[in-house]
C-alpha cells in the first residue's frame, strides 16, 4: 500500500522507474531493513520554488518516500481521532477548497476576523517538542525508533532558511537545538499537523473560540467582538512561544469580514470569492510559457491542456467566470 501511494502519479519519473525495476526485491530488502532497524534514509535533493515566495524544497529519494507513506499509514489513524475538525491541510476529506468553504461560512456568521500565520513554520519546528508530541501517542518502540531516524535525517536541512529566535528561558545553547522539517516530505506535512494539534485544542477549549480554521500555518479566528479577538491574539502569541513559534505580528490584524479575508490564494468575502491578483498574474505567465512550449513541440497538447484544466478546476470554486473568459480566448490551438 505504501509503495502504491508513493508511486501514484509518479511512475513516469526516473526515481520511481528505477525503484520499479526489480520491485519485489527492493520492497523485500526495504522491509528487512525496517525490521532489523538498519534502515537509513538517503540524501535529499534540494531546489527552490518562487511562487508566491521563495521556498526551499527537499525531495527525498523514492525509496524513502515509500517509508514515509508506511509510517503515516501506521500513525495517522491514532492522530486523526485527536485532530481539530477544522484543520484542513493534508487530511483525507479536507483540503484547500473545504478550508475556503469553512472560512466563508464563518464570514457569513461573524463580523470580525483575526488572520494569523507563522514565521518560518517548517524551519522552526523543534525536534524535541515534536518527538515528545509523537511519542505521547505512538508508544510502539520500533515505530518510535523509525520516526526518530526520519526526524534526524532532516536536521539542518532548512538551517539556511531559519533566523534564530530566542524565547523565554533560553540559554546560549538554544541555537544548537535540532529543528526544521524538510518541505516536501509527506511526514513533514503530517507531523506539522501533529505539532500544532495541541495549539488547535488550546484555541478551541481554553480561549473558547468556536469559529476557527487552520490550513498548515495559516489560521483564522472569528468573533463579533474586536476586543475579544485582540485578547485572543495575545494569548495565542504566548501559547505559540511554548512551541518555539511566532507569528507575523504586523499582518495579524483584526478586520471586518466585509473588507475581504486573504486566504489560500483568494480574497474571501461573505458573498463571493476572488482570486488574488498575484495568482492571476502568475498563472497568465505560466500559461504563456506552456503555450510557447506547445507551439514549439516541447510538450504535447495533452500536457498543455492538463495545465489549463488544473487551473480551471481550482478557480471554478470562486467567482471567476469573467476572469476565465478574459484569459483563455487569446489561446489559438
Amino acid at each position: 500500500m505504501a509503495y502504491k501511494k508513493a508511486a501514484k502519479g509518479k511512475r513516469g519519473l526516473p526515481s520511481a522507474a528505477s525503484f520499479d525495476h526489480k520491485i519485489a526485491d527492493r520492497l523485500i530488502d526495504l522491509r528487512d531493513q525496517l525490521r532489523s532497524d538498519s534502515y537509513r534514509p538517503g540524501a535529499y535533493t534540494h531546489f527552490f520554488i518562487h511562487e508566491p515566495k521563495q521556498r526551499k524544497i527537499s525531495a527525498a529519494p523514492f525509496r524513502d518516500r515509500v517509508v514515509h507513506h508506511a509510517v503515516c499509514n501506521v500513525i495517522e489513524p491514532a492522530f486523526e481521532e485527536l485532530f481539530h475538525p477544522h484543520s484542513y491541510a493534508n487530511r483525507k476529506g479536507k483540503g484547500t477548497h473545504r478550508a475556503i468553504d469553512q472560512l466563508q461560512h464563518y464570514a457569513r456568521r461573524y463580523r470580525y476576523c483575526l488572520r494569523l500565520d507563522i514565521v518560518q513554520h517548517f524551519p522552526s519546528i523543534d525536534h524535541q517538542i515534536l518527538r515528545d508530541t509523537l511519542f505521547s501517542v505512538v508508544t510502539e518502540p520500533n515505530t518510535q525508533n523509525l520516526m526518530q531516524v526520519l526526524l534526524a535525517s532532516g536536521q539542518g536541512v532548512l538551517a539556511d532558511q531559519y533566523e534564530m529566535t530566542y524565547f523565554a528561558g533560553d540559554t546560549l545553547l538554544a541555537p544548537l537545538r535540532p529543528r526544521g522539517l524538510p518541505i516536501g516530505n509527506l511526514t513533514s506535512q503530517f507531523w506539522s499537523n501533529c505539532y500544532l494539534n495541541r495549539f488547535d485544542q488550546f484555541v478551541k477549549r481554553e480561549i473558547g473560540c468556536s469559529a476557527y480554521v487552520r490550513y498548515v500555518d495559516d489560521m483564522a479566528l472569528f468573533s463579533n467582538s474586536k476586543k475579544e479577538l485582540l485578547g485572543w491574539k495575545q494569548a495565542i502569541v504566548a501559547r505559540l512561544s511554548r512551541l518555539r513559534l511566532r507569528i507575523h505580528a504586523s499582518a495579524a490584524q483584526v478586520s471586518h469580514v466585509q473588507h475581504g479575508i486573504p486566504w489560500l490564494g483568494w480574497v474571501v468575502y461573505p458573498t463571493h470569492r476572488r482570486v488574488k491578483r498575484r495568482n492571476v498574474v502568475n498563472f497568465h505567465r505560466r500559461l504563456k510559457n506552456r503555450y510557447d512550449e506547445y507551439q514549439s513541440g516541447q510538450i504535447s497538447f495533452g500536457e498543455f491542456d492538463a495545465s489549463i484544466q488544473g487551473w480551471i478546476n481550482h478557480v471554478r470554486y470562486g467567482d471567476t467566470w469573467g476572469l476565465r473568459q478574459h484569459l483563455l480566448p487569446d489561446i489559438v490551438l
